[in-house]
């Protein structure tokens, strides 16, 4: 059967991260190896790129500066929140038909992954010959089929650096310190905060998450447990926290919503700031501060995972070889082997498994109080992680006079 030959389009979109230009410049990469992909097309911000015919020509780039935007964060592309309606996947493939569009990859997350589900499932209906990927991309990490995904290891890396900072900030000023944590229904970036705790008496002590519902008493009352017994106390919060009914608390304060109906979440300090003033008034705490680790967490350069960047390379450049092979669509999945050691298999599944649902983090991942992570957890996420800064303390000697 003669292969399928045309030009081949690429886009990323969803919430940058620190490695997901490793997929792009992976893709590209490979593409220039297989003679069926005449020409590498960019989508900018998207499928919004494709609808305005926005596309530039990806071939023409030097290798020397790809390499530099493979280790650059954020979408070199520009990135885009936008679910197509049917009238615009129409416009969509008369486009793809102008460009001579034969083969599709779009990185990103769940939403990423329906947006090419729709437009593949509309291939179908107009008899559109053509093949579509989806790259596999989220600091949420909760990508259905997948242990972990390409984003995660490095912003989690980014989520324990800055959690073992403010715990020394706050054992040098003792207070109540709150961190709120992206995470919408999964809490595993929240739960990457628990690598921070070098010592027995080392922040975060407190951590909650998504998966279980958020009761301000029981807070108050671990809270009011932690400080009592250190004179301080340091919480990881993950912004989808929500109460018993599974209304996010910090939907009670931004009706906005994206393309795909998601609430907005992240961009503001109302969760932390309510809070802080729970603690302030009903423990009486007059040292009480909050932070929102906000949009810094997924795009920092500088830090970053070497596990993450290298797994991010590989799914990129394996969506392409799957793509020229004998596989018409799908997303590529990574998967952990069973054993000690660390070590990963990829494999291709449909785009309808990853598509718009998402995971959440596993209950062994969470201890019987809802208030931190398992040793389990910790076992998971360390490999993904790498090393990260060793912390040192003083002994504090006294002085005999």
């Amino acid at each position: 059967m003669a292969k399928l030959k045309g030009n081949m389009l690429i886009a990323q979109s969803g919430g940058p991260t620190v490695v997901i230009n490793q997929s792009l410049v992976a893709a590209i990469i490979e593409a220039k190896k297989h003679k069926e992909i005449e020409n590498i097309y960019g989508s900018l911000f998207g499928i919004k790129g494709i609808l305005e015919g926005n596309i530039i020509d990806l071939k023409k780039e030097k290798p020397s500066d790809l390499k530099k935007v493979a280790k650059t964060p954020c979408a070199a592309l520009g990135s885009v929140r936008k679910k197509p309606t049917e009238e615009e996947c129409e416009e969509i493939f008369k486009n793809m038909q102008k460009y001579n569009i034969r083969y599709f990859f779009y990185i990103g997350g769940n939403d990423s992954a329906e947006t090419a589900f729709i437009l593949n499932e509309n291939a179908k209906k107009v008899g559109y010959e053509f093949k579509c990927f989806h790259i596999p991309k989220t600091i949420d990490n909760d990508l259905r089929e997948n242990d972990h995904t390409p984003g995660y290891g490095s912003a989690a890396k980014f989520v324990a650096m800055a959690m073992i900072g403010d715990n020394l900030d706050n054992k040098s000023l003792p207070g109540v310190k709150i961190d709120v944590i992206m995470g919408r229904h999964a809490g595993f970036l929240t739960a990457a905060s628990s690598l921070a705790k070098n010592y027995e008496d080392d922040g975060p002590h407190l951590i909650y998450f998504p998966e279980r519902p958020f009761i301000i008493e029981k807070f108050l009352k671990d809270v009011d447990e932690i400080y009592k017994k250190y004179g301080r106390c340091l919480i990881a919060v993950s912004e989808g926290i929500s109460d018993e009914k599974g209304e996010p608390i910090a939907a009670k304060f931004t009706k906005e919503v994206d393309a795909h109906g998601n609430v907005q979440l992240s961009g503001t300090g109302a969760l932390g700031d309510l809070l802080a003033e729970f603690v302030k008034r009903e423990l009486k705490i007059s040292r009480v501060r909050a932070d929102t680790f906000g949009y810094l967490q997924r795009s920092f350069p500088g830090i970053y995972s070497e596990v993450d960047a290298k797994e991010a390379y590989r799914v990129g450049e394996l969506a392409v070889k799957y793509a020229t092979g004998k596989y018409e669509s799908g997303s590529v999945s990574i998967k952990r082997e069973k054993g000690e050691k660390y070590k990963v298999y990829y494999e291709l599944v449909p785009l309808e498994a990853v598509a718009k649902e998402t995971r959440s983090m596993p209950d062994e991942f969470i201890n019987e109080n809802n208030n931190w992570v398992t040793e389990k957890f910790i076992e998971y996420a360390e490999p993904l992680v790498g090393k990260l800064p060793e912390i040192g303390i003083l002994k504090k000697y006294k002085v005999k006079v």
